[in-house]
């Protein structure tokens, strides 16, 4: 431990051990609540916690362009999905009474509480629900996850705030003072039903990292279904043996992860690539220069990681989540863009360092279901499940398709994405059916 961090920012420090004992050891739940009621609401805004946090720019702003338009929570496109919940306990009751009454008791001045609260009281109500569903964690350790959350969003991704935390094009995870990529980890990790969890292509993750060992680069072709992908990586990656490795991988990102308010803290735990789709960058066309520069720059420092080698990337070709058929119920994978990947193959060529391309496959939608539409906007509905989840990593894709026929490197990495989803959901089906018994 470096106690010279205690002397710099004692609340920050307490938190940190906190966070150490709740995760580490059994704490008496009455403790653990006295350390909530004492740290959370101090650290919430405290002045000098996130100027340390390091890798972005700091920058102060009037509140401003932020989008409330989800904050009535009454999109009928997530009513099929929420039907048949648990009632929330009378522990989680007062749990999420606690965490709601301290949020409002922290907003900063000036700050639209009033605009924003069925919107956060949404979320925590989904967390919560999903936290007591999954029968493994106490109503105290839902207010804790829930509350750092709340207050680090409010911390971070607030314009008005003094940290608030803006990413360059591109993003090195913070994982000290404070751990941001474990803290991420450690929040969406809960909601996963790892019991019932699938890995499939185990030995195929196994070259892939091996190759990244030995200098060479590896893409991983994906589909995109969950805003806690990332974590999901994270999490069933672990369970294989490759943490270490899930931990160095960058995710090409898009605009909302960087400045959606509740978005940003769990982006900063992350090595991002900032990149503005093609689906949005046309959203705004006063910006869209500034987009396009932005997406150059984004370019050039991939093309310099891709020439050092040993470059682990995760992309999703369809440039964003799957959703759901309303019709159907049932939820298709986006079809991949192929400008999208013919840019990486050139830029792997480019790069003179040997790059595979291996396909993924995730199925992660019921662990936190996205809007039925796609918005450009950021500020969603926050929806979380406790669902079972996973990926399927195929093996790397042969260079085929010449100049006339490249297409056909991306129809075949699609169709092993999409055979590798229904082996999943087969799989994850099956291996729930024999735990039940």
């Amino acid at each position: 431990a470096n106690f010279s961090f205690f002397y710099q920012d004692p609340i920050a420090f307490l938190f940190l051990c906190k966070q150490y004992l709740l995760n580490k050891m059994k704490i008496n739940p009455l403790a653990i609540a006295c350390l909530n009621a004492i740290i959370l609401p101090a650290l919430a805004f405290h002045p000098s916690f996130g100027k340390r946090a390091g890798g972005g720019q700091m920058c102060q702003t009037q509140v401003k362009n932020i989008n409330l338009r989800h904050a009535s929570v009454t999109d009928e496109s997530t009513e099929a999905i929420t039907l048949g919940r648990q009632e929330l306990s009378p522990a989680y009751v007062k749990a999420k009474d606690y965490v709601m009454t301290t949020v409002r008791a922290a907003a900063p001045p000036g700050f639209p509480m009033e605009k924003w609260d069925g919107f956060i009281e949404h979320f925590v109500t989904e967390y919560g629900q999903t936290i007591q569903e999954s029968g493994k964690y106490s109503a105290d350790f839902f207010a804790s996850n829930m509350l750092s959350v709340l207050q680090f969003g409010f911390k971070y991704g607030l314009p008005s705030s003094p940290d608030h935390y803006t990413f360059d094009t591109t993003h090195k995870a913070i994982r000290e003072p404070f751990d941001f990529y474990e803290w991420g980890c450690n929040f969406f990790g809960p909601a996963m039903d790892l019991d019932n969890s699938v890995v499939i292509g185990v030995e195929n993750l196994r070259n892939a990292f091996d190759q990244v060992k030995a200098g060479d680069n590896v893409v991983f072709l994906a589909n995109h279904q969950s805003e806690a992908d990332p974590q999901v990586m994270s999490k069933l990656l672990e369970t294989v043996g490759f943490g270490k490795e899930a931990s160095e991988i960058t995710y090409v990102a898009g605009h909302k992860v960087r400045t959606d308010v509740l978005a940003v803290p769990f982006s900063m735990g992350r090595n991002i690539l900032c990149i503005h789709s093609k689906k949005h960058i046309d959203a705004d066309p006063e910006t869209k220069a500034d987009k396009t520069r932005e997406n150059l720059k984004t370019m050039s420092a991939m093309q310099q990681l891709m020439k050092q080698g040993g470059f682990s990337l995760w992309v999703a070709p369809s440039g964003g989540r799957d959703r759901r058929n309303v019709a159907t119920g049932e939820i298709p994978i986006a079809p991949f863009d192929q400008k999208t990947v013919d840019m990486f193959r050139l830029m792997a060529n480019k790069s003179k360092t040997p790059t595979h391309f291996y396909p993924l496959s995730m199925v992660t939608y019921y662990l936190c279901p996205p809007p039925d539409t796609v918005e450009a906007s950021t500020g969603e509905a926050r929806n979380v499940r406790y669902e079972p989840v996973g990926i399927a990593c195929g093996k790397a894709v042969e260079s085929v398709g010449g100049l006339e026929s490249r297409h056909l490197f991306t129809e075949h990495a699609q169709q092993v994405v999409e055979e590798g989803y229904q082996l999943l959901l087969k799989a994850i089906s099956e291996k729930k059916s024999r735990n039940m018994k």
